[in-house]
């Protein structure tokens, strides 16, 4: 599907996905934070384990926990973004006359 600007009919269209891009840095950034929110629960866990795997248990927990929590909230910031791009924001821009617009409302 080929995008025209409603204004001067080009079809040079940009996509700016701005939600999209704060969403994934935003969820990104409170993933990781929650994943390492949980390092005191890693932590006790990791102690019990200690015993056997040594202090590396606890660190490797906690830098685990910062990783899976950090592309969940990637994930998940990415696609509360894109709702925003498509139903808040005038997501496209015209290359050749500037004109900013979003697509109708299916």
């Amino acid at each position: 599907m080929s995008l025209t600007c409603p204004q001067c009919q080009s079809e040079r269209v940009h996509v700016r996905n701005y939600g999209k891009r704060a969403g994934g840095v935003v969820g990104t950034i409170a993933g990781c934070a929650a994943g390492i929110s949980g390092v005191t629960t890693g932590a006790e866990a990791g102690a019990v384990v200690g015993a056997v795997a040594g202090p590396a248990g606890s660190l490797a927990g906690a830098i685990i926990g910062a990783i899976v929590g950090g592309t969940t909230g990637c994930v998940a910031g990415i696609a509360l973004g894109e709702m925003i791009d498509e139903n808040v924001l005038d997501n496209y821009q015209c290359r050749d006359c500037q004109y900013v617009f979003r697509l109708p409302q299916r």
